[in-house]
């Protein structure tokens, strides 16, 4: 058997034990939550945000399906209301800030608060991209700032519980730190990004903020960044980070007042945003996701990246 052959066999037998994972039931003496508590998913009119919202709301939360496109997230969610799932609609643009505070006014208004938030909504790397301005930038807003504003603006509506609250970032590998082919080549900056000590927003705003200005000037490719899919690792390697800082800000909270924030990576997933040429289905991508905002709180983690429900390194 080829190395090639051995490497397919692998993966096909990962792909049929997260199939099983996925039919795992939940145990009704373990469930902390109930149609009362809402879970929020952004960008959830297709693919994995899709399936997150319709699993959770299988699970029997109440979920607020965001999109940017009104009439796109209304059939998005109308096809799940019509499984008899509790789900509802409200528009959202992560880009725009008014677009956040109104979102955030309506969901203390209408239920009070929210019990988990999953930030999905993003942009996808493009295949031929020539690491245009514009694209950078639109792809750093989106996936970076667009989750770190939502966090931010929602973290104050999040509604204290003894199971903690939970924030699930959908990140990518392409932006884990030391990846082996797509890390950035700056050993300073590697190191300073990894240590907890050092970690700070700042330092993460200044990165991207780097990267910008030199895809800006046209010196990016002699930056020492990832050279394959640069902007979207670069926004997911933004994340990454900070899912770490506002875990450990966040863990310092007493208990009672928890918010456990993880991100993962759902892999290459047959959507319309990897034109349906991945290796994985949208439903067995979204099992991660799931599976760390329903964890009960004595197994909760807070700061980790997962892939396939089990950790790896940033």
């Amino acid at each position: 058997m080829t190395n090639k052959e051995k490497a397919r066999e692998r993966r096909e037998k990962r792909l049929q034990e997260i199939s099983l994972l996925r039919t795992l039931p939940y145990s009704d003496q373990q469930r902390w939550w109930s149609s009362e508590n809402i879970a929020v998913v952004t960008g959830a009119n297709r693919g994995i945000g899709f399936e997150i919202a319709r699993q959770l709301a299988g699970q029997g939360l109440t979920v607020v399906l965001t999109a940017r496109n009104a009439e796109t997230g209304l059939e998005a969610a109308k096809v799940l209301q019509n499984e008899c799932l509790k789900v509802e609609f409200h528009q959202l643009d992560v880009t725009d800030s008014s677009s956040i505070r109104e979102f955030g006014q309506w969901i203390k208004e209408t239920f009070g608060g929210l019990d988990v938030l999953v930030n999905n909504a993003g942009v996808n790397y493009n295949l031929g991209s020539d690491n245009s301005v514009e694209f950078a930038q639109t792809v750093v807003a989106t996936n970076y700032y667009g989750t770190k504003n939502m966090t931010e603006a929602m973290i104050p509506l999040m509604r204290l519980s003894r199971q903690g609250t939970r924030i699930v970032n959908v990140s990518s590998r392409l932006g884990r730190l030391n990846g082996r082919r797509n890390r950035i080549a700056n050993s300073a900056l590697r190191e300073a990004l990894a240590n907890p000590d050092t970690l700070t927003e700042e330092l993460i705003d200044d990165t991207v903020s780097s990267f910008l200005n030199q895809v800006e000037d046209g010196t990016w490719e002699s930056g020492g960044w990832p050279q394959t899919f640069t902007d979207y690792s670069v926004s997911k390697l933004a994340v990454n980070a900070y899912t770490r800082v506002k875990a450990k800000e966040l863990s310092e909270r007493p208990e009672g007042e928890k918010v456990y924030v993880s991100c993962f990576c759902p892999g290459w997933v047959k959507t319309a945003m990897t034109g349906y040429e991945g290796n994985m289905s949208a439903e067995d991508a979204a099992d991660t996701g799931v599976w760390l905002a329903l964890l009960l709180s004595d197994h909760a983690v807070t700061g980790k990246f997962f892939a396939e429900r089990r950790e790896i390194n940033f």
